[in-house]
Parts: C-alpha cells; sequence; structure tokens
C-alpha cells in the first residue's frame, strides 16, 4: 500500500556557503514519517502552472512554521518587530491554502502554518503580541526551548480537535510573537490559552483542517501530538 504524500511548505535560506537553499527541518519530517506518511518540499518560488501540477500529486498539505506574513495580506498595525517577510512564500502558502480548503484536501497548519489558515480565510493576526493583548503570556521562548513545555492549552470538549488529541488539557512548546487576532469566517475557536490568545483552529465541514500555534513536531512523545499527525496522514491516505 503506497503511503500519503504529504507537501511540506519551505522557507528560503541559503546553505554553509551562501547559496540559495529551499529549508526544511527534520521535525516535520520525521513527525510526517512517523505518523505513515512521506514528506514532499513545497518550493515557494514555483510558477503557478507547477505549482498546481505538485499540488494535484499530494494527499494532504502541512503549512510550516517560519517567519511572518506580510501585511500586505491583512490589516493590521506595523510593528518593529516584525521579521523574516517573504512575499514570494506568503504568495504560494496563501494559494495553497485556499485551494486545501475549497477541494476539502487535508490540511495542517503549525505556527506560522495556523496564521496562514487565518489570513488566507480573512482573518486579521496580532503583529506583535506583547504590545496588543492585554496581560498576554510569553509566546516567544528562543528556539533553544522547542522541547519546553511552557503553558497550557484548553481545548473545546465539542472541538474536532478534541476528538483528535484524546484530551482537553495539552501542555505545549511556544515559540511565537504573533498570533490569531479576528478570526476568519468559517473557522472555528477549538483551542486557547490562559490569557485568551487563540492556540487551536479547525474548519468544521472539512475532512481535515486544523491548525495549532505551537510546535508538536518538537513534541511527538506525547500521545497527543502524534495522534495529531497520525489523524491527519491517515486523512490524507483515504
Amino acid at each position: 500500500m503506497s503511503k500519503p504524500l504529504i507537501g511540506i511548505t519551505t522557507r528560503n535560506g541559503k546553505d554553509s556557503d551562501g547559496h540559495p537553499a529551499l529549508m526544511i527541518l527534520h521535525s516535520y519530517v520525521n513527525a510526517v514519517l512517523g505518523a505513515g506518511g512521506l514528506s514532499v518540499p513545497i518550493p515557494s518560488s514555483l510558477p503557478q502552472e507547477d505549482l498546481r501540477q505538485l499540488y494535484s500529486q499530494l494527499d494532504g498539505i502541512l503549512f510550516s512554521g517560519g517567519g511572518d506574513i506580510s501585511l500586505d495580506y491583512f490589516p493590521g498595525p506595523d510593528h518593529p518587530r516584525i521579521d523574516g517577510i517573504d512575499k514570494a512564500r506568503d504568495t504560494t502558502e496563501i494559494s495553497l491554502m485556499r485551494s486545501a480548503v475549497e477541494d476539502k484536501k487535508p490540511l495542517l497548519g503549525i505556527c506560522r502554518g495556523a496564521q496562514v489558515m487565518n489570513v488566507a480565510l480573512g482573518g486579521t493576526l496580532y503583529t506583535h503580541i506583547p504590545d496588543q493583548l492585554k496581560g498576554a503570556l510569553d509566546h516567544d521562548y528562543p528556539g533553544n526551548l522547542r522541547r519546553t513545555l511552557v503553558h497550557p492549552v484548553y481545548v473545546s470538549e465539542e472541538s474536532r480537535a478534541a476528538e483528535i488529541f484524546g484530551e482537553t488539557l495539552l501542555q505545549v512548546n511556544s515559540l511565537h510573537h504573533q498570533g490569531l487576532k479576528d478570526i476568519a469566517p468559517g473557522l472555528r475557536v477549538a483551542g486557547k490559552a490562559p490569557d485568551g490568545l487563540v492556540e487551536v483552529v479547525e474548519l468544521p465541514d472539512h475532512p481535515y483542517a486544523v491548525a495549532v500555534q505551537w510546535h508538536p513536531e518538537w513534541l511527538t512523545d506525547q500521545p497527543a501530538m502524534q495522534r495529531l499527525f497520525k489523524v491527519f496522514v491517515d486523512m490524507a491516505g483515504k
């Protein structure tokens, strides 16, 4: 039986010699592989015709973490902490997200991926949480704390996410300074942090469209995070 092909969005970077490179962390690839899928990198610089051909071959799409989304794509206040803008990536991922939603292709959004989901469907973001959300927790921990659990997430009992995770109280890492503000029409809030920041969203009338604000690919020792990837890959294989 063939394994489902899971496209993973990539970021543009440079190798150790300064040459342009597509960047994708092993943590995403390993999480998909551990759930029974095969990973396919999605370059952000593909012409639309080639992107559509690649998209048509994929069984599911994982929208990975990365830099901030350009304010060209949503109304929000500018902030000096906005960083890592890549408009080619923004354009590619917003297009892919809208297609996956319309075509009901299974998708999983992680960190930036959750923000792409919200923006692509008409929502907005906090462009710097500490300055814009009163009483906010510290959500932006250094990269070397990727496996450190820093706050709980309360998952709605009635949500699809609760069914997937198998529990309604999660302990998660946190590596972001932006977050979901105004939730896009059609998206359902399925989980929040103690400060009220939205941490999980889902599309109720979609086979699998779930996005989380933390990085579950670093927490696959937790059964709940394993299930997040396993159900995603299983749905992609149907």
